[in-house]
């Protein structure tokens, strides 16, 4: 990997990766999110039941998550460059080879795998590589990363509709392919950049004289170099089992809410116009809250982790209310608090993780956080499903998720109370002792 700087530069050519991360969100994830429009399209053109349909997005979902490792690990032998344009030729073909349609399990293979993989080799490397190009703004940088899959939401919604109606939904996965090509571009924009250990100790092994082994283990361990493979040995570090059962529990909940908003507003009888906007309303809301919190939590003047808690609780207590409202105005309300905290969350979980692992083990850490993370979002839906059948009531669902949420919330706690005793004994450790002074006749004079 070229060294393009030994420090990361918190700003410069990092605002360039940002906006190229921004894209990337974009094309992936809210491409993803508003996949739902070629639902029916699909299941009518192949007389299929809605379940065989669903696997499309269940396969991709899944892939998505899987992959997440396998991005990272070549994330470190490679460059992150490398693995997103991998990514959007990935997802090119998985929309393109889609167009033929041939039958469902062709459809499961090339827009349920091949995209799935797509979005995993695109969406891991962009938002790590923002990580490691910001140090104090890392948390603004990522809010304004992650912002883009709700700026792209909002607008692939109406846009994809215009697209199935003009070229049918074969010809909309191609020309939505060949949109997902400018996650090349955006791949191409991302260069490389080493961290300073690694800058650091390829010195060290360049400038070392022939002959002189001494010299040059002993700069190896002023300067440790850089992890070359993918540590799977994080799952037995604390501080990484808490945050990733945190990752499950918070998984679990977050799937929840979108599922069965709609279902509530017709069950409250709203009209089908009105139950359209509440998704509207959640994604504007979502993206000022990603940018609001990257913002406030640029400033420092609360800890990252309890900011996350925070938002935690009140995304909880959001979804305890929710079930409440008897009408649109109240509905519309609860579900743009409950928008604004989800926001906040997405805006700084990732940079969270990187406080509690360090950087040079995130790659890693983010690979498996994602693969670890993805059994809350396959467990919570058919949960909060079973838990709706046996209520009768699509409030129900809302019940469950805001009380795995408040539990998840403990975990970050605990987390935090785990990393302050470390820190304390550290400095304890490192303090001088008073009978280790150089001269004992000092010490005996101040005694007299």
């Amino acid at each position: 990997m070229e060294a393009k700087d030994s420090n990361p530069p918190d700003g410069g050519y990092g605002w360039v990766v940002v906006v190229s991360a921004f894209m990337v969100m974009g094309l992936t994830v809210a491409v993803l999110k508003t996949f739902g429009l070629f639902f029916v399209e699909i299941q009518q053109h192949f007389d299929e039941l809605a379940s065989t349909t669903s696997w499309i997005t269940s396969v991709t979902i899944a892939v998505f998550h899987l992959g997440a490792p396998v991005a990272s690990s070549l994330c470190v032998q490679y460059t992150h460059r490398t693995v997103v344009i991998t990514g959007g030729l990935l997802a090119f073909s998985g929309m393109a080879l889609g167009f033929f349609g041939l039958n469902m399990v062709w459809m499961y293979a090339t827009t349920g795998f091949l995209q799935g993989l797509g979005i995993s080799f695109s969406w891991t490397p962009a938002i790590s590589i923002v990580s490691h190009y910001f140090s104090k703004k890392r948390v603004l940088a990522n809010a304004i990363a992650s912002a883009g899959e709700c700026a792209f939401a909002f607008m692939f919604g109406p846009f994809f509709q215009w697209l199935i109606s003009q070229y049918g939904w074969k010809g909309a996965l191609l020309i939505i392919g060949g949109i997902q090509l400018n996650i090349c571009v955006c791949g191409v924009l991302m260069r490389p950049l080493a961290s300073s250990c690694l800058f650091e100790a390829s010195h060290c092994e360049t400038e070392t004289p022939p002959g002189n082994g001494a010299s040059r283990r002993d700069k190896e361990d002023k300067f440790p170099i850089m992890h070359k493979t993918f540590n799977w040995m994080l799952v037995r570090r604390p501080e990484f089992v808490l945050y990733a059962i945190f990752g499950i529990l918070a998984a679990m909940s977050f799937f929840v809410p979108p599922l069965f908003l709609v279902p509530l507003s017709y069950s409250l009888g709203i009209d089908e116009s009105w139950t359209a906007s509440l998704l509207s309303i959640l994604a504007m809301v979502d993206f000022g809250g990603r940018l609001l919190c990257g913002w406030y939590a640029n400033l420092h003047v609360t800890k990252t982790i309890h900011l996350l808690a925070m938002a935690i609780t009140l995304i909880s207590t959001s979804l305890m209310l929710l079930p409440l409202a008897n009408n649109y105005l109240s509905l519309a309300i609860f579900t743009g608090f409950y928008g604004f905290f989800f926001g906040t969350t997405v805006a700084i979980h990732i940079t969270v993780l990187a406080d509690v692992v360090g950087m040079p083990e995130f790659d890693s850490a983010l690979g498996l956080f994602m693969l670890i993370r993805s059994t809350g979002g396959f467990v919570g839906p058919p949960l909060a499903g079973l838990i709706v059948d046996m209520a009768g009531d699509y409030r129900a669902g809302f019940y469950m998720a805001g009380a795995i949420l408040v539990l998840s919330a403990g975990f970050l706690i605990i987390l935090d109370r785990l990393q302050q005793r470390k820190i304390r004994g550290s400095k304890i450790r490192t303090q001088p002792e008073k009978s280790t002074l150089p001269y004992p006749s000092l010490h005996i004079l101040k005694h007299q």
